[in-house]
């Protein structure tokens, strides 16, 4: 029974415990099934506010936060929507720190939350909407310099193990629960790492037979070691074209995928269509790798994906446009 069914004493309540739907128009004709876990009815609309809780919690309970301090966090906008969110109602003061590259849509609603939000130009030569490796850079840097300066704890969602275990102990387990542990493969979209890796962990203590594929976008497969040759991709909030992301385990990627912007636009407006679930860039670029495999080496078989984040945060991008 969903939590939903009783009076919830805040929104942090309301976290988690997610539906999964079968994508069943979308895979009419192709032998195999997706399962999509709808990651964007979360209360700050994608999948970042179960890490931010369980960020916030371990820190509280290692003695790392204390009452009061100011939280900081670099953000895409996502992780920065969950803090705002889950620091509003625990009592911290939140700054977020993103590019400008990043849709508007994030910063107005950090800021509606309570956030103060700081956005940071980007690198010469990058384009809006297209946030690249060198102006992640240019918000760490600006990230360090406001922790330092304010004494504030640093909501660290690239190497805080609090992002994993957001994801091994609920996200994963809401999976297995949901499916009886009964499909094959496993999708991901790679921003920091945390909901692969949590979830492929778990997955593989389940059932080492499932097969968990990371997808990277097109021409800035850093992870996979290739060649980046398109850093300013248009997959928001991730794929940042670093080689190295301190929460993923390699052991657990059966095989690196690759979808052009192309392929995550077409899913994502191909999910709103047809399947009338209103999800963004990141989700689009899951549903056609599944879609891609399912029409290989993995015809017949089940594919579970995240659709991570909304639709509504992307309205003044061209994924709608």
């Amino acid at each position: 029974m969903r939590r939903s069914s009783r009076t919830l004493s805040s929104a942090i309540e309301a976290i988690g415990d997610t539906p999964l739907v079968e994508l069943a128009r979308l895979t009419r004709g192709i032998d195999g099934r997706i399962l999509a876990k709808l990651e964007y009815l979360n209360p700050g609309l994608s999948k970042k506010d179960r890490i931010a809780l369980q960020i916030i919690k371990d820190a509280e309970s290692q003695g790392a936060l204390r009452p009061g301090q100011t939280v900081v966090e670099l953000t895409s906008g996502n992780t920065g929507t969950g803090l705002a969110i889950v620091c509003g109602i625990r009592g911290y003061p939140f700054v977020a720190v993103m590019s400008k590259g990043n849709s508007m849509e994030r910063a107005r609603m950090m800021a509606a939350l309570g956030a103060e939000v700081v956005l940071v130009d980007q690198a010469p030569g990058s384009t809006p909407g297209q946030v690249s490796g060198d102006d992640l850079e240019r918000v760490e840097r600006e990230t360090a310099k406001i922790v330092a300066a304010r004494g504030a704890f640093r909501a660290d969602q690239f190497r805080h193990e609090g992002n994993f275990r957001a994801h091994y102990l609920n996200t994963a387990q809401e999976i297995l629960r949901q499916t009886a542990g009964r499909f094959d493969a496993f999708c991901d979209f790679v921003g920091t790492g945390g909901s692969f890796a949590g979830c492929a962990a778990a997955f593989k203590e389940n059932d080492p037979s499932i097969r968990c594929f990371l997808v990277e976008p097109a021409g800035a497969a850093a992870l996979a070691g290739q060649s980046v040759t398109q850093p300013g991709h248009r997959i928001q909030g991730g794929g940042y074209s670093m080689p190295h992301l301190p929460l993923l385990r390699p052991d657990l990627v059966d095989r690196y995928l690759t979808v052009t912007d192309e392929e995550a636009r077409a899913a994502a407006r191909r999910l709103a269509k047809e399947e009338g679930l209103f999800a963004g860039f990141s989700s689009g670029a899951n549903v056609a790798a599944a879609l891609n495999l399912l029409q290989d080496e993995l015809k017949g078989k089940t594919i579970v994906v995240l659709l991570s984040d909304s639709g509504l945060k992307y309205l003044s991008t061209d994924l709608w446009g």
